[in-house]
C-alpha cells in the first residue's frame, strides 16, 4: 500500500506545479478547463486589457516576398527551404497589459517577429528588452509557427532565456528544433540562444485558462508555406464583454468569435478584436474576404483594432461599413494611419 501512496502523492506534486501544467519529458501540457452545464466555459473576469503594438509589419515588400514564395514551389512549399532575403524581413509582436479585476497587472508578449536586427530596434523603442530582462513578461505566447511571428524568437530569448514559452500542439519539428536552440542555412532562421524555461503545448479545441478572465484557445488547420494550426486570445472585459486577440487569425475572425459567443460564458457580447485578421493580405479585397468583413457585422464589436495581415483594402470596407475601426498614428514604418500600427496601443475597459 505504502508504494502506490507515495506514488499517488508524488504525482499529484508533480501535477500541482506551476498551476495547471503536467509534465511530458521536459514540455508541459495546460490543463483545459471543464466545461459548465450549460456546455459554456467560465474564463472569469479581467478589468481591462491593453495591446502595445510592437511591429506589426511582417515584411518590407510583399511583391518580393510573394516572388520568392513562388519561385521555390508556391504556397504549398515548406517555409523552412525557401531562401527568404534577410533585407526583407521585419515581424509581428504585441505586448499583452491585462489588468486584473484587484487591480494587479498581468503583462505578456504575443509573437516574436522575424529579423533579429528589427526587432532588437523595436524591442528597444518601446522597452520590451527592459522589461524582459526584469521578468516583468511572464511568458511568450506564439500564435503559429510562420516566420514573421516566431523566427524572431532569439531577440526574445537573448534578454530572458527562461522565459516560459506557449505554442500550439501542431508545431512541426523545425520549430521545436528552433526553441531548443538550431540554424537553419536556407531559409535564414536560427536561434542560438537555446530555450531554458518550460514549453507549455496547448491541445486543439480546448478552452485553457491562462489567468482570471483570460483564456486561449488553439484551433486546427493548415496554412500556407507548411504551417498548422493557430493559437488566439479571449478576455472577459467586466462590463464590457469579450475582447478577440490574434495573431493572424488564419482561422478567421467568425470562426473565432463563434466559438467565443457559443463557448465562453459572457460570450453573448462581444466588445472588441485586436490583431491580424489575414483578410486580403496581399492586396485587393477578394469574395471570401469581403464575406469575413460583412459576416462581422453580427458581433457589434465597439473596437475594430486589426493590423499586420489586415489588408487596406479590407480596413477601407470596414469603415465604409461603419464599423469602429481604431486609427493609429502611422508611424515607426506602419504604412497608414487607419489602423494601429507599430507603437500605437488600444485599451479594451
Amino acid at each position: 500500500g505504502n508504494v502506490s501512496e507515495f506514488n499517488r502523492r508524488e504525482f499529484i506534486k508533480n501535477v500541482a506545479v506551476g498551476g495547471a501544467l503536467l509534465g511530458l519529458g521536459g514540455i508541459m501540457v495546460h490543463k483545459p478547463l471543464e466545461a459548465l452545464a450549460s456546455g459554456n466555459y467560465d474564463i472569469g473576469q479581467c478589468k481591462s486589457v491593453r495591446v502595445k503594438c510592437v511591429s506589426e509589419l511582417g515584411w518590407f515588400d510583399t511583391k518580393k516576398l510573394g516572388g520568392q514564395m513562388k519561385a521555390a514551389g508556391g504556397p504549398k512549399t515548406s517555409q523552412w527551404i525557401i531562401p527568404w532575403d534577410p533585407a526583407n524581413a521585419a515581424g509581428s509582436c504585441s505586448l499583452v497589459d491585462m489588468e486584473s479585476l484587484d487591480g494587479s497587472h498581468h503583462k505578456f508578449l504575443l509573437d516574436t517577429g522575424w529579423s533579429h536586427a528589427y526587432m532588437d530596434e523595436c524591442f528597444k523603442r518601446e522597452g520590451i528588452d527592459t522589461m524582459l530582462k526584469n521578468g516583468e513578461i511572464e511568458f511568450l505566447f506564439v500564435s503559429h509557427e510562420h516566420l514573421d511571428h516566431f523566427w524572431g524568437l532569439q531577440t526574445v530569448l537573448k534578454y530572458n532565456p527562461e522565459i516560459k514559452i506557449i505554442i500550439p500542439e501542431t508545431f512541426y519539428p523545425e520549430g521545436m528544433h528552433l526553441i531548443k536552440g538550431a540554424e537553419f542555412i536556407t531559409p535564414g532562421a536560427c536561434n542560438r540562444i537555446p530555450h531554458q524555461g518550460k514549453l507549455v503545448q496547448l491541445k486543439i479545441g480546448e478552452t485553457n485558462k491562462l489567468y482570471e478572465g483570460c483564456a486561449a484557445v488553439a484551433f486546427d488547420l493548415p496554412i500556407v508555406i507548411r504551417v498548422r494550426g493557430e493559437q488566439s486570445l479571449f478576455f472577459n472585459v467586466k462590463d464590457k464583454g469579450l475582447v478577440c486577440v490574434t495573431g493572424c487569425c488564419h482561422q478567421s475572425i467568425l470562426t473565432m468569435a463563434d466559438y467565443g459567443q457559443q463557448k465562453i460564458a459572457g460570450g453573448e457580447t462581444m466588445h472588441g478584436v485586436y490583431g491580424g485578421l489575414h483578410i486580403a493580405p496581399f492586396g485587393p479585397l477578394n469574395e471570401r474576404g469581403e464575406k469575413i468583413v460583412k459576416g462581422m457585422a453580427k458581433y457589434n464589436f465597439k473596437k475594430v483594432a486589426c493590423n499586420h495581415c489586415t489588408g487596406l483594402p479590407a480596413v477601407n470596407r470596414m469603415i465604409e461599413l461603419g464599423y469602429p475601426v481604431v486609427q493609429g498614428t502611422g508611424s515607426n514604418g506602419s504604412k497608414s494611419n487607419l489602423y494601429v500600427g507599430n507603437g500605437d496601443e488600444v485599451t479594451f475597459g
